[in-house]
């Protein structure tokens, strides 16, 4: 089972399952400022075509499919719109920074029917101070009939001459509320579903900041008889694994394995962090994320 690749210009590509479209890479997005500029993945669809992402919610404009998305970077926001601040609340200031493709490093399909991307970026703040340089690698490959899986790496470098710190609102102050980092959003129809754990089900209040290798979401689809999973596993490698996670259901439909959940990560000058992730995408329900997730953890373990 081949997928297949099509650069369709130098801003974007898109991964095939024969004539379905997996998903799509944006890396050059014509975003405005306010929502800070980064590359994204949308739409994501299962091998049976639904799809399960959403793109620029009424509600969180700057929510963007899957994203690499950073609330609190020093004093800087590479999430979008305003900014948490401690004893003020959310406050539009001018920090909403921007993640630039550089340049395409990788771009294809291996012997083994498995797509590599990889590309680097530069992070330059709203004010036009370059602070981390990246190194970012997507991979895509199939599992089984019902699922494949998404690899999502990036090594990030402090370029600035000064230590970062790199948080979320709820280490600004703000409780429980500690999203960033690898960040997908959810279609409408997924609203009110269940978030899947090793324990067990429950809803995005019952979760929301506890630890968890990995952690799922079990939704339906409007329109078609059909049910959908979206598994993330966290690498054992990365700072502060296991991670605590930002998940919604009641308001929308959100995962996020958190990693500066409720504390921060500090990059010193000069210094590179690393973070990995699976995600695997399923025609499937929440009866089957434990076993996705250990398909994804063995992807993740043979990509070390």
């Amino acid at each position: 089972m081949t997928l297949s690749i099509a650069d369709d210009n130098e801003s974007a590509f898109a991964v095939y399952d024969d004539d379905v479209e997996l998903f799509r890479y944006t890396f050059v997005p014509d975003t405005e400022q306010f929502e800070s500029p980064k590359p994204y993945l949308h739409p994501i669809r299962t091998r049976s075509g639904h799809l399960v992402s959403l793109f620029r919610p009424h509600d969180h404009v700057w929510h963007k499919g899957i994203a690499w998305s950073l609330p609190v970077v020093g004093d800087e926001n590479f999430w979008g719109g305003p900014t948490y601040v401690r004893d003020q609340g959310y406050v539009q200031l001018p920090n909403d920074g921007a993640q630039t493709h550089l340049r395409v490093e990788a771009s294809g399909t291996d012997a083994d029917g498995v797509v590599r991307f990889a590309h680097d970026l530069e992070w330059i703040t709203e004010g036009g101070v370059r602070i981390f340089t990246e190194r970012r690698e997507i991979t895509a490959r199939v599992l089984d009939d019902d699922s494949w899986v998404l690899t999502f790496e990036t090594a990030m470098t402090n370029v600035s001459a000064s230590d970062i710190a790199i948080g979320s609102p709820t280490t600004k102050g703000r409780e429980n509320a500690g999203y960033g980092g690898l960040f997908w959003r959810g279609p409408r129809s997924f609203t009110g579903e269940m978030l899947v754990t090793i324990d067990g089900t429950g809803s995005g209040s019952d979760v929301r900041g506890q630890r968890h290798e990995w952690m799922g979401f079990a939704g339906r689809h409007d329109e078609v008889d059909a049910a959908s999973l979206i598994v993330m596993v966290d690498a054992t490698s990365n700072p502060h694994h296991p991670p605590q996670w930002f998940a919604r259901s009641e308001e929308f439909a959100g995962l996020n394995p958190a990693p500066f959940f409720s504390e921060e990560v500090v990059v010193a000058a000069g210094e590179t962090v690393t973070f990995r992730y699976g995600v695997g995408i399923a025609d499937a329900d929440a009866d089957d994320a434990a076993e996705l997730a250990d398909s994804i953890r063995t992807v993740l373990q043979e990509r070390r």
